[in-house]
């Protein structure tokens, strides 16, 4: 596990704030530890997650894990933030401790939440259909280019 990364995301909790305009939102409790977890979604055009945050009653391994979700979800449609993993929360972590490895999953049922609620408002007329909308171009991303010749110079070109 990365413990510095784990003890920065607990200190800073991007993403820890109730979101007042939210398109959508959802809250997932857990029974075995009785900790609450909430997303808030703003979805914009393409069904894209422009803006996410969250609310947590859980500890610091649940403030981590839910800020993870965040930066994996930010930016993506509503149809790929579901394909998010569990696994992949954990790789962003470098690991959980075997009894902290259901946070990604309770985490991500609380985002599975919130975006079923998005696709339900849609369903029920409460709110447009972003994903019918064109979405915006999103920027690709920039690699350095290789070198030129072997002079022992470096160029890299920046778009």
């Amino acid at each position: 596990m990365d413990f510095p990364k784990f003890q920065k995301l607990v200190e800073a909790r991007p993403g820890f704030f109730t979101m007042d305009d939210a398109t959508a939102s959802g809250e997932y409790f857990s029974d075995s530890c009785g900790d609450m977890y909430n997303f808030f979604l703003k979805v914009g055009p393409g069904a894209v997650i422009e803006d996410i945050s969250y609310f947590t009653t859980g500890c610091g391994f649940g403030t981590a894990t839910c800020s993870l979700v965040v930066e994996l979800s930010k930016g993506k449609t509503v149809d790929e933030a579901l394909t998010i993993a569990p696994a992949d929360v954990e790789a962003q972590l470098g690991g959980y401790p075997e009894k902290k490895k259901d946070y990604p999953e309770r985490a991500l049922e609380a985002l599975k939440i919130a975006i079923d609620d998005y696709k339900a408002k849609v369903a029920n007329g409460s709110i447009p259909d972003y994903g019918a909308m064109p979405a915006p171009k999103r920027e690709a991303p920039v690699h350095a280019a290789p070198p030129a010749a072997d002079d022992g110079k470096v160029v890299i070109s920046l778009r």
